[in-house]
């Protein structure tokens, strides 16, 4: 059996984050919330929450009508795991190239570096 994956699809995550959001949810809110982005069947977000409580994402209850859904770990958790496997998968473990990259490339805002620095800080 493969263990179970760290990194969540595309699909998942933005599901994921409007359950996150919400605190729970029913298909019918978070097919709702993903047509203000884009188009997508109600059908296919049914399919993607059931594949996400199958995968132990989600906790499924029965609401009055309808399935209601909960974040089965929290958010800071699973983007957690999701960063960790991408700096292990890229980068050898190190975050190092990581940030290093991000601040070359003008990914961070002179508030971002600020607050790293304040973290470094704190971690001393």
């Amino acid at each position: 059996m493969r263990p179970k994956a760290t990194t969540l699809t595309e699909q998942e995550l933005a599901i994921m984050k409007i359950v996150w959001d919400l605190g729970e949810a029913t298909v019918r809110q978070v097919y709702e919330r993903l047509l203000e982005e884009r188009e997508i069947a109600y059908t296919t977000v049914m399919t993607m929450m059931q594949v996400l409580e199958r995968k132990g994402r989600l906790k499924k209850t029965q609401g009055e009508k309808a399935h209601v859904y909960r974040p089965s770990e929290a958010k800071q958790r699973v983007i957690g795991g999701m960063v960790q496997d991408f700096v292990n998968r890229v980068f050898n473990g190190s975050a190092e190239p990581l940030l290093l990259h991000l601040i070359e490339d003008n990914k961070l805002t002179a508030a971002d570096i600020e607050r790293l620095r304040k973290a470094l800080k704190d971690k001393k």
